[in-house]
């Protein structure tokens, strides 16, 4: 079993997802990624799978000390996501949106355990296939719409991928998934511009905003997990100490505040949110030192939890009230108390309060950046106290005396497992 690629457990999963149903379908979809967790433990550093095609040597499956970190992080992402979606039912295209979460995960396992950039790119490609149908399967114009554009976006990011590796494979004769250098390649260029699409680069940036707010209350959970931190890993794969992402880095983490605390979409506004988050990540690579490189995959980590509890909360509002705009809410820590107070944890993770996991990956970046005389960065640390104001928490207060009277009351009230307790899993 430990010899088994974890791809292939999501993949079988998926299938048996497919075409089961009821109890069957929730419990095959919680074994999954707690079989693919034991899975992980009989795995050995240094294990590889290759084959030669065209003369070139393709590694489907390479295990290391950084494809296992992401690989429990994506088990674990996978594993709460579907103890969230549990709830979903017929009408809620609970088939499409099961198997699609779990073939997606698979994907996004599938990339990190990649030693070369052909195999990198079928995952690539697969991120954006699977994921799209956790878009569309709203089934509102604008998620059409939506699911259209972030499919054609990722589609382009992996034809750059793809073109690119041609071209390092020209350049080098290597297609290996490893370091790549910037300087006078323009293979390398190409690349980082296709990660940089996936990972929400300055003015690449606008399919998260766009189609994350569009996605389902549960789909946007899972969204929010895999496709950016793949490409994190990507980027600490072949990049790591690039100068370059310094400054798209820092960038990254303070131009989207300004658009979040203007923002009246909660769910937008933590896209926006998301945004400034993998700036920390970016620069932590850009940095490329031992304490920022640990930085950046330690904040990864942090945020697929903190980022997944406050859409958690977000889609339980939806859920139960109809109305996600800031304007349409308010006093819902009365109706809702349980999840207001989720959300409150989860804004003060995100916003890195003291004792709180973003207080350390961020210090750690910041750190680093300053043991490297980048003493300018630290400014860039006040978009963490503009971000407590952005973040969806303080719509859970009465803002205006009618806002408990126009829709913060939800919708119904007998699903009390939902309204109650449906942002848990991320609270530990």
């Amino acid at each position: 079993m430990g010899s088994v690629p974890p791809v292939l457990i999501f993949f079988v999963g998926a299938l048996i997802v497919a075409v089961t149903k009821g109890h069957i379908r929730r419990g095959v979809l919680l074994a999954i990624p707690l079989i693919g967790a034991l899975n992980l433990l009989g795995l050995q550093e240094g294990t590889i799978v290759e084959f030669d095609m065209l003369g070139y040597t393709l590694v489907p499956f390479k295990v290391d000390r950084l494809a296992m970190m992401f690989g429990y992080l994506f088990h674990l992402a996978a594993f709460l996501g579907n103890l969230f979606a549990l709830h979903l039912e017929k009408e809620d295209g609970a088939g499409v949106q099961h198997t699609s979460a779990v073939l997606y995960a698979g994907a996004a396992i599938g990339a990190v355990y990649t030693g070369d950039l052909i195999s990198l790119f079928v995952f690539w490609e697969l991120l954006a296939l699977t994921s799209v149908f956790l878009i569309w399967a709203r089934k509102t114009e604008r998620s059409f719409r939506a699911g259209f554009r972030y499919l054609v976006i990722h589609v382009l990011s992996g034809v750059l991928l793809l073109s690119g590796a041609l071209m390092l494979a020209y350049e080098t004769g290597s297609i290996e998934f490893g370091p790549i250098s910037l300087d006078g390649s323009m293979a390398g260029w190409v690349i980082l511009i296709a990660f940089g699409i996936k990972a929400a680069f300055p003015l690449l940036h606008t399919w998260i905003t766009d189609a994350y707010p569009e996605g389902t209350p549960t789909g946007t959970v899972f969204l929010s997990a895999f496709t950016t931190k793949v490409a994190v890993f990507a980027l600490v794969r072949t990049f790591a100490g690039a100068d370059v992402l310094i400054y798209v880095g820092v960038t990254m983490t303070c131009f989207p505040i300004f658009y979040a605390v203007i923002e009246n979409d909660l769910r937008r506004v933590l896209s926006y949110s998301m945004i400034n988050q993998i700036g920390f990540m970016v620069t932590g690579v850009g940095l490329g030192s031992a304490l920022a490189l640990n930085g950046a995959v330690a904040h990864a980590f942090a945020d697929v939890i903190f980022k997944g509890l406050l859409f958690m909360t977000m889609g339980s509002v939806l859920k139960m009230t109809g109305r996600i705009n800031g304007s349409d809410l308010g006093g819902l820590y009365k109706t809702m108390p349980i999840t207001a107070t989720f959300c409150v944890i989860g804004a003060l993770a995100i916003s890195a309060f003291p004792l709180f996991s973003a207080f350390i990956t961020k210090s750690m970046v910041m750190a680093a950046a300053l043991e490297q005389g980048h003493v300018w960065v630290g400014p860039s640390s006040c978009s963490r106290r503009r971000a407590s104001s952005s973040t969806p928490a303080s719509r859970f207060r009465t803002s205006r005396s009618s806002d408990t009277t126009r829709g913060s009351a939800p919708r119904s009230r007998p699903r009390t497992c939902w309204r109650r307790w449906g942002s848990a899993p991320c609270s530990v």
